[in-house]
């Protein structure tokens, strides 16, 4: 079937290196016609490919209509789900999860779910093509910190047993869509155990761990999850966050530092504004900085935190800013305005 909007083929894209900023992606009104979360999923970048299991994609989604007796799964990887605009009740083999604005969700590989929306809705997908994301490693920090495994929720079982002429299941294969029709719903699931299951995360719960006397700690303290490649200390993604905080730094550029990554940088916006770019990066917009391409602060906000007074100040009150760090990544064209 018509995968739309959505592709893992890089080969015959032009790689850009260049900073790339997008604005909030457009979402489909109910009076022009019903877009479902599958219909809305756009691909914004990516790298390697789900044929050869190595490699991440990150997708924009917009919709403002359930699926109705359809679900997907995707057969190359698991799905992050960051909701920015709107709630999405996800209806799983394992059971239900609504997830809100703020919170998130991964559905693991093979899984079949269907999404549900009240009204018009935005958010981000992140897919990995190897192995599972997980937890970073806390080391010196010790046992407690950064997004604790006491605040992942798992769905309670939930099931129906509903007859349905013509159910679609949609399939995501080596990054093509494949249909097929049953005659009931597939949420027929009357009980489970183990631990390869769906979740979700509620952002608010992450301990931040940050420099308390001078200069900054690395990014990577933020780390909500990762999902590690077969080279120590490399990550094929890792999931960051920055959260609201207090920045107390003496003698300090407090605002990220102009900086290069050996990594590329994509980085959404779920609410509020960002520290080092209040003007023109927006809720449901998009960023990225390719690796080694230089990249930091706005000249408003040199300005500012140049001249101001280093007293303790809250950082980031009202936002959540998510940071995908991950391989060289190639823009899909169609998505570059």
């Amino acid at each position: 079937m018509d995968r739309g909007r959505m592709t893992d083929d890089w080969n015959n894209v032009h790689p850009n290196p260049n900073q790339l900023r997008w604005h909030p992606f457009d979402i489909p009104s109910m009076k022009d016609h019903a877009v479902d979360f599958v219909q809305g999923l756009s691909t914004v970048c990516g790298a390697g490919d789900p044929m050869s299991r190595h490699g991440a994609a990150i997708y924009i989604y917009t919709c403002n209509s359930p699926m109705g007796d359809r679900c997907f799964y995707s057969s190359d990887g698991d799905f992050l789900i960051v909701p920015q605009q709107g709630s999405l009740l996800i209806t799983t083999e394992f059971g239900r999860i609504l997830v809100d604005p703020n919170e998130i969700c991964v559905i693991q590989l093979g899984m079949r779910f269907n999404v549900s929306v009240t009204g018009e809705s935005r958010g981000y997908v992140v897919e990995v093509f190897d192995g599972h994301f997980q937890l970073p490693d806390l080391g010196p920090i010790g046992a407690n910190g950064l997004a604790n495994p006491r605040d992942f929720l798992t769905p309670v079982a939930w099931y129906e047993d509903r007859e349905v002429q013509g159910f679609e299941v949609i399939s995501k294969y080596q990054g093509h869509l494949f249909r097929a029709l049953q005659d009931h719903s597939p949420f027929d699931v009357a009980a489970w155990h183990g631990n390869y299951c769906p979740y979700k995360y509620n952002l608010k719960n992450f301990m931040v761990i940050n420099a308390v006397a001078f200069d900054h700690a690395d990014p990577s303290i933020f780390t909500v999850l990762t999902c590690q490649s077969n080279k120590p200390g490399t990550a094929i993604l890792d999931f960051v966050i920055f959260p609201p905080r207090w920045g107390v730094t003496d003698k300090t550029f407090r605002p990220p530092y102009y900086h290069r990554n050996c990594m590329s940088e994509f980085m959404g916006l779920i609410l509020g504004k960002y520290e080092a770019k209040e003007a023109g990066f927006q809720p449901g917009g998009c960023t990225l900085h390719s690796m080694m391409t230089p990249h930091g602060p706005d000249a408003q906000c040199f300005e500012k935190a140049s001249n101001e007074d280093l007293t303790p100040v809250r950082v980031a009150d009202g936002t959540m800013v998510l940071d995908g760090k991950h391989l060289p990544h190639n823009v899909q064209q169609k998505t570059v305005h």
